[in-house]
C-alpha cells in the first residue's frame, strides 16, 4: 500500500523539501518532472500548485496534501485538516491576503470600494470578505503580476503578501486585511478513515512538526562548576528542565538544555560570567514534544 502524497509546487516548494529533509524525508526531483522520488517506498508523491491541492485530495485522487488555508477556502475543499504548520516562502510567518490600492488613492477602508473593480487570484474569498462587509464590488480574476493592475486597470487589488513589500514596490498601501493563512496538512477524509494510511500521516505529521519547531531552537551545552549551578540554571529558559549529570571531574556537572536561537548570543557571555565552560551551541533537526 502506498500514500499519495502532493506538495506544492512553486513558492513553497524549496521551504517545503527543506522541511521534509529535516523531518527525516529526502525529496529529489529533477528540473522538468512532477514526479519528486521519497526516500520511503510506501510515499508517492507528485508535485501540485498548492492553488489545486485541496481539490484533488478533496476528490480522493491524493490522500494527502500540503497547502495554504486560504486556498482551502477559496476552493470550498471538504477535507480534514491533520495539522497547522506555520512557514511561508521567506519565513516562519503567517502570510495574508489583504486588499491594497495606489498609494495616490483616496480609498480609505473597504466600503469605500462599493460599486469599483477589484482584480484577485482568491476570487471566492475575496466576494465572501465583501459580501461580509456589505460591499458590492466587482472582482475580477486576475492571472498574475496583480499589483501592477492598480489604478490604470482595476480599483484594488486583493493580494497575499508575506512581508508587504511587494506591494510598497508598486505604491500600493494596504487598507484591510481579508484572510491571514498558514500552510496546512490536509487529508482526503476516506483515507482518514483508513487505519494504515491515518497512522501514516499522523506520523509524517508529527515529524514535521517536529521538524519546523526546531527551525527556531537549537542545543546548548556546558561544564559548570557545582557553587555555580543554580546560577547558571537560572539563566535558562529551558524547554523543559535542563538535563543536569555528573562528570568525572569532582565538583564539575555538565548541563544541556534547548533554547530559542535568537537569545543565544545574549544568552552565552551570561553563562560565562556565571562560570559554564565547554559552552557549545548545535543545530537541531527536530523537537518532539
Amino acid at each position: 500500500m502506498k500514500l499519495r502524497l502532493g506538495l506544492p509546487k512553486g513558492s513553497l516548494q524549496e521551504s517545503t523539501f527543506t522541511l521534509f529533509k529535516k523531518a527525516g524525508y529526502d525529496i529529489r526531483v529533477g528540473e522538468r518532472s512532477y514526479k519528486p522520488s521519497v526516500n520511503d517506498n510506501e510515499i508517492e508523491a507528485i508535485l501540485i500548485r498548492a492553488q489545486e491541492m485541496s481539490r484533488y485530495v478533496e476528490s480522493g485522487v491524493l490522500d494527502l496534501g500540503l497547502t495554504g488555508k486560504d486556498w482551502i477556502v477559496e476552493n470550498g475543499s471538504d477535507v480534514h485538516e491533520v495539522c497547522d504548520l506555520i512557514y511561508a516562502k521567506q519565513g516562519l510567518r503567517p502570510v495574508r491576503w489583504v486588499i491594497a490600492v495606489h498609494n495616490d488613492s483616496k480609498f480609505q477602508k473597504v466600503e469605500d470600494l462599493e460599486g469599483k473593480r477589484i482584480a484577485t487570484e482568491g476570487v471566492n474569498l475575496t466576494k465572501a470578505f465583501l459580501k461580509k462587509r456589505g460591499v458590492k464590488a466587482e472582482v475580477e480574476f486576475s492571472w498574475g503580476a496583480t499589483e501592477i493592475k492598480v489604478p490604470e486597470l482595476v480599483d484594488a487589488i486583493c493580494e497575499i503578501t508575506e512581508t508587504g513589500s511587494s506591494l510598497r514596490a508598486n505604491h500600493l498601501r494596504i487598507i484591510e486585511t481579508v484572510l491571514e493563512s498558514t500552510t496546512r496538512v490536509i487529508a482526503n477524509k476516506k483515507a482518514w478513515e483508513d487505519s494504515w494510511k491515518k497512522k501514516k500521516i499522523e506520523n509524517l505529521a508529527l515529524l514535521l512538526k517536529g521538524a519546523l519547531m526546531a527551525e527556531e531552537k537549537v542545543g546548548v551545552k556546558m561544564n559548570v562548576p557545582d557553587h555555580q549551578l543554580q546560577a547558571v540554571v537560572a539563566l535558562l529558559p529551558a524547554l523543559r528542565q535542563p538535563t543536569i549529570s555528573k562528570l568525572n571531574q569532582e565538583g564539575w556537572v555538565a548541563v544541556e538544555t534547548i533554547v530559542d536561537e535568537k537569545i543565544v548570543r545574549e544568552l552565552i557571555p551570561k553563562l560565562k560570567s556565571q562560570g559554564a565552560e565547554g559552552i557549545i551551541e548545535y543545530p537541531l533537526n527536530k523537537v518532539i514534544y
